[in-house]
Order: structure tokens, then sequence, then C-alpha cells
């Protein structure tokens, strides 16, 4: 039993074994950080609205995430952008990206107000979905999206040209930094829908998954064919090693 074919075939069982234990242990860690995402989702969601003036603009938004938030301020649709790809009762479409200037501060933050079919944005006129004058925007925190795919190849890769105007593939907040010459909050707010409207942009929440996934599911699986390698091949060399001294027999 210790020839070379069986050091190797034991080699391979272990860590086969090894790996499908880590590969366990892996989800559980996932289902845990899972656990704790949906915890702090369901206790920002809970919390009451916060209102944003130049108080509470120094607080940790970004630690915040999905928290109701309401504040008062002015657009800048000279500096608005759409964010690409974005369904809405299964039709293609954008949302519209503009910086607020927040009342009585000189700090802005950027607000998807919304969602606009796509055949509507191929007009160079975007001033049909602009909101003049002093407006109350409530809505929920974001964080800034990271990039993903071809994005990470360069930051123009993620932004596409249309009459003039830009279709960003992710809010990319430092970014639109650069090119706005603001600073921006370091998230943004999507804006919530308003019963008493019927005009685009149409307002969405967001889409939350708060269940579990399938980490413990995929953590049991690992488990049970670790344990079919560390039960199964003790039996099998076992099983062998009778046929061989029946043989030599």
């Amino acid at each position: 039993m210790f020839s070379r074919r069986w050091i190797i075939l034991s080699i391979l069982a272990a860590i086969m074994a090894v790996t499908m234990i880590r590969l366990g242990i892996w989800q559980l860690d996932r289902l845990k950080q899972r656990r704790l995402l949906n915890s702090q989702v369901l206790s920002e969601t809970s919390q009451p609205v916060l209102i944003l003036d130049q108080e509470s603009v120094l607080e940790d938004l970004a630690g915040m995430e999905y928290r109701k938030v309401q504040v008062r301020g002015t657009y800048d649709p000279t500096q608005e952008v759409a964010l690409g790809n974005q369904a809405y009762q299964g039709k293609y479409g954008v949302h519209l990206l503009t910086p607020l200037k927040i009342e009585h501060t000189d700090r802005y933050i950027l607000v998807d107000r919304g969602w606009v079919p796509g055949e509507d944005v191929q007009s160079s006129d975007w001033s049909r979905f602009s909101e003049p004058g002093t407006v109350d925007v409530l809505g929920v925190l974001r964080n800034a999206q990271q990039k993903s795919g071809l994005a990470l190849l360069s930051n123009t890769a993620s932004i596409q040209e249309l009459n003039g105007h830009q279709i960003w593939m992710f809010v990319n907040i430092a970014e639109l930094e650069k090119q706005s010459g603001y600073t921006f909050e370091n998230v943004y707010i999507q804006q919530s829908p308003d019963p008493n409207q019927a005009t685009l942009p149409y307002r969405t929440e967001p889409e939350l998954d708060l269940t579990e996934g399938p980490h413990l599911g995929y953590a049991l699986q690992w488990f049970t064919f670790a344990s079919i390698v560390l039960i199964g091949y003790p039996l099998y060399i076992k099983r062998e090693e009778g046929q061989s001294r029946k043989f030599h027999a």
C-alpha cells in the first residue's frame, strides 16, 4: 500500500478534501458577510429620515447606505449625465444623474432623479426633464458603484457619448467630480417615487435582496463532498487491500 501509485492517490485525496473544506468555510464566511450586510441595511432603512444640511453632511454618509434622506437645493442641469442600462417595467432606458447644490451650503450631491425611456434620450434637448428652482428631494442614500468587467480597462470605457450628452455605465463619483469641477458628497441619492408625479423621469426604489442567498446550501454541499472523500477513500483502500490479499493467498 506504500507504492508510488497509492502515495500519489492519497496526496490527491487529501488535497481534494482540504480544498472542499476550505470552500465550505469560504461559503460560511460569505453567509456571515451577507447576514451582516442585511442587518446593516435593515438598521438603516428603519432609521428616521435624515435631513441633509450643513451639519449632517459632515457625518459618515457612506456608512448610511439605504437610509432615507431629505434635502433641499437647486439642480445644475449643465452637468447632468445619464446612467445607462436601466430598466423600468421591462423597458430599456436610463436614469438621469444631476448635481444638486444643497441649500445654505456650498456643497453638492448627485441625485438619481429617475428613469427615462431610451428613445426619449436620443434627442440632444433634455431640458424637458429639468426641474428648475428650489426643489425638495426625498430618497435614499446610495454608495458609489465600482468598476467591473471591461470598465476596468479605462475610465472612458464606461462612458458613451450621445448627442452631446454622456451615458455612464456606473456612478463613478470621483470621475464625475473631475469632469464637473464640483466636490460632491461621497454618496448619491436615489430619489423615491412620488405618487403625485406622473411625468418623466419616473422615480424608482432600490431593489433590495435581503435573503441569505445560496451560501449555506453551497457550504453543506462542499462539506458533504469532503466527507465522501474522507470516508470513501479509506474504504476504497481497505477494499483494494482485501482484494490484493485474496489474490496473493
